[in-house]
């Protein structure tokens, strides 16, 4: 199967999600900067998200950049992808709503855990369905980041209800720890 769909389709889905999360943002009815007071947590929480998507969306690029070919399980394994990834939205507008409060924090870490899990199910996928050749194979063994991504968010979802700044703090640090994409993957690219 050709690929193209599915990488437009996906986009399609990436970019939806961006602006769901977007116009989930309320605008004040009062026109002075005190106004913008209450919103900060809910725009906090949006870059965090707009962060987290666009760095799926770039990983994603590059490893169909990589991908010759698909099957019918590549297809699912994406679509559970793009599940989790759509769940953003709703947890991003939760937790800017309710001000940090320790169960939309931690629910927040349990869609952030399942993304990455199911980014993780389809790079499998696509390993197995390629050849002994196939770059993504190389670069994914061992990846000690992808496991810290793991242990990092699965540890936050219980830490939200200690404290919820502890998790908070550890999604940015994960989010600083992807936002810079795999240089090796990207000069296998350019091949």
């Amino acid at each position: 199967m050709n690929k193209g769909r599915l990488e437009a389709f996906s986009d399609g889905v990436l970019a939806i999600i961006i602006t769901i999360m977007v116009l989930g943002m309320d605008t004040p009815e009062d026109v002075t900067l005190k106004a913008l007071v209450p919103q900060v947590p809910v725009f906090v929480s949006y870059v965090l998200s707009f962060i987290y998507v666009g760095i799926y969306w770039i990983n994603h690029h590059h490893i169909m950049q990589v991908t010759h070919r698909i099957n019918g399980t590549i297809l699912w394994a994406n679509l559970n992808l793009l599940f989790w990834l759509s769940l953003v939205p709703l947890t991003t507008n939760w937790i800017g709503k309710n001000h940090l409060s320790p169960v939309p924090v931690a629910f927040y870490g349990g869609v952030l855990l399942m993304c990455a899990i199911a980014f993780h199910i389809l790079e499998y996928t696509l390993i197995r369905y390629h050849g002994e050749d196939f770059p993504l194979r190389k670069f994914h063994a061992g990846r000690m980041k992808e496991k810290l991504s793991i242990v990092i968010y699965f540890s936050a979802i219980p830490l939200a209800f200690v404290c919820v700044w502890i998790s908070i703090f550890l999604y940015f640090l994960m989010a600083c720890l992807w936002v810079v994409p795999s240089k090796r993957l990207e000069k296998e690219m350019e091949k």
